[in-house]
């Protein structure tokens, strides 16, 4: 049933008894076209574009726990496009643009908001780093501006510039969106199911399995499923998944702590960066401020939560909004961060045949929809889009590294 104002009044005659299951439970059958492990937004939206675009429905999407429990739900929310490395800049552009037709694309609402981010600066240094990244994302498309101490302090009226943390000015990003990234979950889902790609939860891959040609199926908990293409779109575990297909990936994974506050009224209507501080905070539609600062330094899979992060990120804002001692931290998390030696995603081919990979680079969630249709085009049809050319995993053989460390405001 498509979901529309016409149908929600409708329902609302029958006590909305009347609504579909928003996608199938569906069974593994013995065979697909093609498995998508893991089943998060960039899994699940590989799978819808492999339906909708290129006719493949025979898909299925194999999910260890439950749909969009792993990180799509471990994240901040926030889209944006300050890259500085020509070819990554290309491609988060065309990421960001590719949110803004997200919903009506899957008869969805993935509540889609253009917030804006203001970065703070505080030093000539960051004064001038800003200046380089505006002058080139500009030659893509992206708009950036400085803007004076006078102006920022009209947008951050709560901010505490005093000369122990001088402010010299900022930057305003106004194409900054956020996203629900559970919606983004259920919104692919539910519209994958409907063209016929049966999505599979509780359903862990144990093995790969290869024979002469490359891929000829996966092991699973609910036994064995025979297929010639493999898409993995794994976040945190993509290292162990991409070893069973005798891959072996050049990414080290850390924890991306985050935390919320209580709630409180409406005080921030953007995404504020404190680049100095390398700290950021925005505030939600039911007032809670969500802030995070920098991953933690050690590599580890767990996404268990530690004191000396939040303790820095909460410093570092109160430097400047003292304003906020009072309030209370609610709930914390911990996402699983996947980083390359350059930083920059790997959607690619490997030496395996059959077996395709979407590691996001330096977080995932900002470039969902874009990834995900490449690498349902490169799963079709066994080759690369221009735009992803170069974030084969060969790069890493070659030296042609996209250096994105220089991204401005990156986390």
């Amino acid at each position: 049933m498509k979901y529309s104002g016409f149908n929600l009044a409708l329902q609302s005659l029958f006590k909305h008894r009347g609504w579909q299951p928003a996608w199938r439970a569906a069974e593994p059958r013995k065979a697909y076209d093609v498995v998508i492990i893991g089943g998060g937004g960039h899994g699940l939206g590989a799978a819808f574009y492999l339906a909708k675009y290129h006719g493949i429905t025979r898909v299925a999407v194999l999910e260890k726990s439950w749909l969009g429990g792993g990180n799509t739900a471990r994240n901040t929310m926030t889209i944006r496009d300050n890259f500085i490395y020509p070819d990554s800049a290309r491609f988060h552009r065309e990421a960001l643009k590719a949110w803004r037709g997200l919903s009506a694309d899957v008869n969805f609402n993935v509540m889609l908001s253009e917030r804006g981010m203001t970065t703070i600066l505080m030093s000539d240094r960051d004064l001038s780093d800003a200046r380089r990244m505006i002058n080139t994302t500009a030659m893509f498309g992206a708009e950036h501006r400085i803007i004076g101490v006078d102006e920022l302090r009209r947008r951050l009226p709560l901010m505490d510039d005093s000369e122990r943390f001088p402010v010299v000015g900022g930057v305003d990003h106004p194409e900054v969106t956020v996203a629900r990234h559970d919606a983004v979950a259920w919104g692919y889902a539910r519209a994958a199911s409907r063209l016929g790609v049966d999505i599979i939860e509780n359903c862990e891959v144990t093995d790969i399995v290869l024979d002469a040609n490359g891929v000829a199926g996966v092991e699973t908990s609910r036994g064995r499923i025979e297929t010639r293409k493999v898409g993995m779109a794994v976040s945190g575990h993509g290292t162990q998944v991409a070893a069973m297909a005798d891959v072996m990936l050049p990414v080290e994974t850390v924890p991306l702590q985050a935390f919320v506050s209580t709630p409180i009224k409406p005080v921030i209507d953007n995404v504020v960066v404190i680049r100095s501080l390398n700290t950021y905070f925005l505030q939600t539609d039911k007032g809670e401020l969500v802030m995070g600062s920098v991953a933690n330094p050690y590599p580890s899979f767990s996404q268990q939560c530690s004191s000396a992060i939040p303790e820095r990120t909460l410093a570092s804002i109160l430097q400047l909004f003292p304003a906020f001692e009072r309030l209370k931290l609610m709930r914390q998390w911990a996402g699983i961060l996947d980083l390359t030696y350059d930083n920059s995603p790997i959607i690619s081919k490997t030496s395996t045949p059959g077996f395709y990979v979407d590691v996001a680079g330096s977080g995932g969630f900002k470039t969902t929809p874009f990834a995900a249709k490449m690498h349902a085009d490169l799963i079709a049809h066994d080759r690369p889009d221009p735009l992803i050319e170069p974030f084969s995993l060969d790069r890493f053989d070659t030296g042609r590294l996209i250096l994105e460390r220089a991204s401005y405001g990156n986390r």
